[in-house]
């Protein structure tokens, strides 16, 4: 009796830490999706912030080089497509597409010396630039946020507590292209290739 006594007694503290630490796991698990959502609210932040720029930068980019139209086309199907994503996955998607398609409107701008000195276009860039910096600091925070959420599940015996409690592994990361985002580098300074044996001319000394 005294021994059917005792195995229950640690049968039942075996019970005790067991479910003590599945109900620990299962809630760190839920902090850290908390956390993930948090991180992504900040990113969808500053997304809207630079959807709501960008109509005032195309409309005076149209005022020099209204001709454009396949070019302002295709950030208003970007822009439209980032504001109508319902889920991370496809707003991520969208905004790549916004970023190839703001590039293509700085090659534009790079073919239009007199905008580039015009003040309303000058403060947009800036609050666009600023924005893009932003979009930057905290899509990298979302990734290390989610790859610690992701990295935590996948650890015995996390895996075990994620699976009987509905967490599962979320791998909509913020993988966007960084030279999408720098303007592009147009030399107007052009010099002719010099044909095979011909020695290229010097150049002209400074004064």
């Amino acid at each position: 009796m005294k021994i059917a006594l005792a195995i229950l007694a640690v049968l039942l503290v075996l019970g005790l830490l067991l479910g003590s630490s599945f109900v620990g796991r299962r809630n760190q698990m839920a902090v850290k999706r908390e956390t993930v959502s948090s991180a992504w609210a900040q990113v969808d932040v500053v997304l809207q912030r630079r959807a709501d720029l960008i109509p005032n930068l195309v409309e005076t980019v149209k005022g020099f080089a209204a001709q454009e139209q396949a070019v302002f086309g295709d950030i208003a199907k970007a822009r439209s497509a980032l504001l109508n994503a319902s889920t991370p996955g496809d707003k991520i998607a969208a905004n790549q597409r916004l970023d190839s398609a703001l590039g293509r409107l700085l090659v534009v701008v790079e073919n239009y010396p007199q905008l580039k000195s015009n003040e309303n276009f000058l403060r947009l860039q800036d609050e666009l630039a600023g924005t893009e910096n932003r979009i930057a600091v905290e899509r990298r925070r979302y990734n290390e946020t989610l790859q610690d959420y992701n990295t935590y599940l996948s650890l015995f015996p996390n895996n075990l507590v994620a699976g009987m409690s509905g967490f599962a592994r979320n791998d909509a990361y913020f993988k966007t292209d960084e030279g999408a985002r720098q303007a592009p580098k147009v030399n107007f300074d052009k010099q002719k290739t010099p044909a095979p044996g011909q020695v290229p001319a010097p150049a002209p000394a400074n004064p």
